[in-house]
């Protein structure tokens, strides 16, 4: 496919780029728009990404659900899936190995968890994706086709591909942009033993008061506070309070300078709740220019909810 598409892509040059879309039952390399709208364990509306991909959505959507396509051998919500059950999800959607996707999130969440999923894309190593930015914008301004109801759910279904252009099996998946528990527990040791001296910067995206201890977390018996060491940047602050976009690259630079990011060429790793919104941060730091080189960008998986559970009480630390 001829065309390259910027990482975040605003909605009206993807809108201008699908004019020159082939078919979307055509075999051949094309966009792929993919709803990756993803809602909070403990939303008080009990909202449900399939259901909001069925409300309202981009013509010829894919639904990627990240609570499915994950790792289901480990008690924890978003681990990444093992490469067999990616290819398997791609292979239901109707995706090449060729195409080049568009993740987005709801009208209603702005940026959330679709770059959560291209995150997932790109360390399975399909390089050729964006994250929309964004469906709210798309939608408010008009600036494509929209559909409703569940007519045409399915309708990328009828696309007829190959056998050898189908996902391939062997994959390569991009290990240096993943970082687990035992790398994270010896860094956050470092950082007890010498907190003026941090090696290695850790960034929260979860909201101050829970990293800071003083808020509870959205999942019952979890401890709030955060690793020894870690930088609040809480994923909000990296978005427009009016439709949630992510902000331009100059103002995430200026707020994640303040934060304390600093641009050493050192590794950075991004957590949160669940590694869902910590690849929201992941994309803001690619996005302002930091961490360039290969594994100088990574998201701690497991996140809080692993860290709660499995780390010593003294990594455990609370600002309270």
């Amino acid at each position: 496919m001829p065309l390259k598409l910027p990482r975040i892509l605003p909605p009206g040059t993807f809108s201008k780029a699908l004019l020159a879309n082939p078919s979307y039952l055509s075999s051949t390399p094309q966009i792929v728009p993919i709803n990756a709208t993803w809602f909070m364990p403990n939303d008080p509306a009990k909202r449900t990404g399939a259901k909001s991909h069925t409300q309202l959505r981009i013509p010829h959507s894919r639904f990627f659900d990240i609570d499915t396509v994950k790792d289901a051998s480990i008690d924890l919500p978003h681990m990444l899936p093992p490469a067999s059950k990616f290819v398997a999800a791609m292979r239901k959607l109707k995706i090449r190995r060729d195409d080049w996707l568009v993740f987005y999130d709801s009208w209603e969440n702005g940026i959330l968890s679709a770059p959560r999923a291209a995150w997932t894309a790109r360390l399975m190593g399909h390089e050729s994706v964006s994250v929309l930015n964004n469906f709210k914008i798309y939608v408010d301004q008009q600036v494509g086709p929209v559909v409703k109801g569940e007519e045409g759910l399915y309708d990328y279904e009828g696309r007829e591909i190959a056998l050898q252009d189908e996902y391939p099996e062997d994959i390569k998946v991009v290990s240096g942009r993943v970082v687990g528990f035992d790398e994270v527990t010896g860094l956050a040791r470092e950082n007890l033993k010498n907190p003026g001296d941090v090696k290695v910067q850790i960034f929260d995206a979860r909201p101050g008061g829970r990293f800071a201890g003083k808020d509870p977390e959205p999942r019952p018996g979890l401890s709030s506070g955060h690793i020894p060491g870690s930088i609040s940047v809480p994923f909000m602050s990296l978005l427009d309070g009016n439709d949630k976009a992510l902000l331009p690259s100059a103002q995430l630079r200026e707020i994640l300078d303040k934060a304390g990011v600093k641009d050493d060429g050192k590794m950075k790793i991004a957590s949160c709740g669940t590694g869902v919104t910590a690849a929201v941060v992941e994309l803001a730091l690619e996005e302002a220019g930091y961490g360039e080189g290969e594994g100088e960008r990574r998201v701690y998986d497991g996140s809080w909810t692993e860290w709660a559970q499995k780390a010593d009480k003294e990594l455990i630390v609370k600002n309270v």
